[in-house]
């Protein structure tokens, strides 16, 4: 098979990181040990993983007229996604703010702004343009979710397999699934979309049958330090997660499915996919930071050729 692309269709912000010792309680107010200002949006950072697997990567999304749409697009450029599908719209980029406590655990809060104008019309324009360059569609749920839903079934007609990450979780029509050729959930957006609360992989199995009951071809549910569980129709599959020291998990889903999409577009096998996407996602986990910390195709590399001589010991 003949190598191609990927084509992201999703959000891009400038990410505020607030790093502190810990979480604040409700009212509380806490001192922080540093802050960053970075390219975010699970749909840059998608691309970015992307590109930096390799992948020719084409970003299709929306930033503002303002210093932030201009840091972002900079950001976009460095690391070799394509911006030709990227528009500027109004007056603000999206921003997310995410906190960070030591043992690396996240929360955020992401404003779409500008992410909130993707359109329709939009899609349907970048996948005309790139669809005979790329095979593979990566989808997130930051930009408008009816763009999102339509994003789905334009890819699938236009023949490219599509990778949807359903974060954040929210209810997608029923006629959509069946478009969707890999889905990947992490185990709370796999319990908020099907009710199975995942606690192990024998309740990440019940809930990736709620994907293929309604059409998914492949569920891949992402467990943290548990690892992958991959079902389909044919099989299933567990794989566990690379040991890593973790300093901040953001941007470690998005390394995933990034470098997954890439090894993908590439013609690798399933399982070479799905363990080059896992390496990225525990890489991203070691450096702080969303971008900064998603890994080149070099790293994944090293980590996967380290992990196999340890096992031939």
């Amino acid at each position: 098979m003949e190598p191609k692309g990927v084509v992201v269709v999703g959000s891009i912000s400038a990410d505020v990181t607030a790093f502190t010792r810990r979480l604040p309680r409700r009212g509380e107010t806490v001192l922080g040990d540093d802050v960053t200002l970075v390219l975010g949006g699970k749909g840059a950072n998608q691309a970015v993983a992307a590109a930096r697997a390799g992948a020719p990567t084409w970003l299709v999304g929306c930033v503002g007229r303002d210093p932030f749409g201009e840091i972002v697009s900079s950001a976009l450029r460095s690391h070799g996604v394509a911006l030709t599908e990227v528009r500027s719209v109004g007056d603000r980029t999206g921003v997310a703010h995410i906190r960070v406590d030591a043992s690396g655990e996240n929360d955020i809060v992401m404003t779409p702004l500008a992410n909130a104008d993707l359109s329709a019309e939009m899609v349907d324009e970048s996948i005309r343009a790139v669809r005979d360059r790329a095979s593979v569609l990566l989808l997130q749920l930051e930009i408008p979710v009816e763009v999102a839903c339509h994003a789905v079934e334009a890819g699938a007609r236009a023949g490219l397999t599509v990778v949807l990450d359903p974060a954040p979780a929210q209810p997608l029509p029923d006629r959509v699934w069946p478009h969707v050729a890999v889905v990947t959930p992490n185990e709370s957006e796999a319990a908020a979309l099907t009710g199975v609360e995942v606690v192990d992989v024998a309740s990440a199995e019940r809930a990736a049958a709620w994907f293929l009951d309604r059409g998914v071809g492949h569920a891949l549910i992402t467990l943290g330090s548990a690892g992958a569980l991959s079902v389909t129709r044919e099989r299933t599959r567990h794989f566990p997660a690379y040991p890593v020291t973790p300093v901040d998990t953001t941007a470690a889903g998005d390394a995933f499915t990034g470098s997954l999409g890439a090894a993908l577009a590439a013609g690798l096998d399933t399982a070479t996919a799905i363990r080059r996407g896992m390496a990225a996602g525990a890489l991203a986990t070691t450096l702080p930071g969303a971008s900064p910390s998603l890994p080149d195709r070099k790293a994944v590399d090293e980590l996967l050729d380290a992990v196999a001589e340890g096992a031939a010991r």
